[in-house]
């Protein structure tokens, strides 16, 4: 049987803020180790129709200012619009992440940036969409006898949950942040999936800031590759180069298991002959996904006795005897348009991607690939592992960026030392011109 939930005032102390004068109690439980926090502002005891705010906590929005979210933007403002009130209430639970915590909080935002939304990576760490509770913010809204209260919320659902807290929320009060690329996906999965409720201009600003996400239906590409100091991944086209430290080789292991698929060209099969699967991580195999437009890829490759058959989009330049042997070995082949040159195309190989399921890609190479993706704008993000060597050999393009295409620009770049090597992790700004 569950204990009666107890909350109690430890301490209280007054907090001067650039909004004013507020004053911050420290609350505990008997029913988790948690310190809840109280902000209040003016007279609030016993008080009718007051103004509050319940906001469960966000380290990343609310202490570092990420823009991933919508949290801290709604706290300043809140504490801003009650003290331009005169008095009013905020209630800071720690329930971080919706309830789930910062650790699979932060695990949801990797699966985000693999093409979940915020509710579907959520149930994909085997959480609810919203395991938030209210039952502490009513404790302490009893106990300053508060007869009712305006809700300063987005949420229909946390008014419904404190009506059934026997509390009484006579009114809602919107609370309008601003909508950029950053919070836009974000923004338009709570309106669609959990019903936050928006005025109409800023939905009609939440639907244009989305256009790209409707425009794209394509996964998520990443690029990896390794190189020297001079720039070189390989000797010469016929030998394989290996660059990449121990270190390196479990975070490149590391990156595959992150992603629903890894990509890479045939001449790389039949050079290399690579497994593509993640043997120096636990974690699971990603899709392969070759691109042939002729078919060269060797009946004895490695990748075609993969537990996954590989898929491998090809053209109809490709040998139809050889396209009915390879999937005799269970391979998936699928036929796009070629290019003027000869390649299979991009786009649609993306587009198929997409329409199996697959919303994020790790391209690998060769060379020819990773040119073409950079190119032809494909690329989201790039993880480059650089080896502190000169080799000499050959360049990781295969032919310089045509001018017209204009230099891809990275954003939001990491970089760190791994073993003996420099690793640089960084977005694409996307070139829309």
């Amino acid at each position: 049987m569950d204990r009666q939930l107890i909350v109690k005032k430890e301490v209280s102390a007054a907090i001067p803020s650039k909004y004013g004068s507020f004053e911050l109690s420290l609350f505990t439980t008997n029913q988790d180790d948690k310190e809840h926090l109280l902000l209040t502002f003016g007279s609030v005891h016993n008080a009718d129709d007051i103004l509050v705010r319940i906001h469960s906590e966000c380290m990343t929005g609310d202490i570092l200012g990420s823009l991933r979210c919508d949290c801290g933007e709604q706290l300043q403002m809140s504490m801003s619009q009650i003290a331009i009130e005169g008095r009013g209430i905020i209630i800071y639970l720690r329930q971080e992440g919706r309830g789930i915590g910062l650790i699979d909080k932060l695990r949801t935002y990797n699966l985000q940036d693999q093409g979940k939304d915020t509710v579907d990576a959520n149930l994909a760490l085997g959480h609810g969409e919203d395991e938030r509770s209210y039952e502490v913010a009513a404790e302490i809204l009893k106990e300053l006898q508060i007869k009712s209260i305006r809700l300063l919320t987005n949420n229909p659902q946390k008014i419904e949950a404190l009506n059934q807290l026997a509390l009484n929320v006579t009114s809602r009060v919107p609370i309008k942040g601003s909508i950029h690329p950053h919070n836009a996906y974000y923004l338009l999965t709570k309106k669609q999936k959990m019903n936050h409720i928006f005025e109409e201009d800023d939905l009609k600003e939440l639907y244009k800031k989305c256009s790209c996400f409707f425009k794209k239906r394509k996964p998520l590409v990443t690029l990896a590759y390794a190189q020297s100091l001079d720039g070189s991944i390989s000797f010469h086209r016929k030998k394989r180069l290996m660059l990449s430290s121990q270190e390196s080789l479990v975070m490149t292991h590391k990156l595959r298991s992150e992603h629903d698929a890894i990509l890479v060209g045939v001449g790389t099969v039949i050079a290399d002959n690579p497994l593509l699967t993640v043997r120096h991580y636990k974690g699971n195999n990603p899709q392969v996904v070759v691109l042939d437009s002729k078919l060269r890829i060797p009946l004895t490759a490695r990748i075609l006795k993969n537990e996954k058959p590989p898929i491998i989009f090809t053209t109809n330049q490709a040998d139809q005897e050889k396209l009915k042997k390879l999937t005799a070995m269970k391979a998936q082949i699928i036929v796009v348009d070629s290019t003027s040159d000869g390649r299979t195309d991009l786009n649609q190989t993306l587009e198929q991607l997409f329409i199996l399921g697959i919303k994020s890609v790790m391209v690998e190479g060769g060379r020819a690939i990773i040119t073409n993706f950079i190119n032809e704008n494909h690329v989201d993000k790039v993880v480059i592992t650089v080896a502190p060597i000169y080799v000499g050999g050959v360049s990781v393009l295969s032919e310089e960026i045509p001018e017209h295409f204009g230099f891809p620009q990275l954003k939001n770049v990491l970089q760190y030392k791994l073993g003996r090597d420099i690793i640089i992790m960084a977005d694409i700004e996307r070139n829309l011109s």
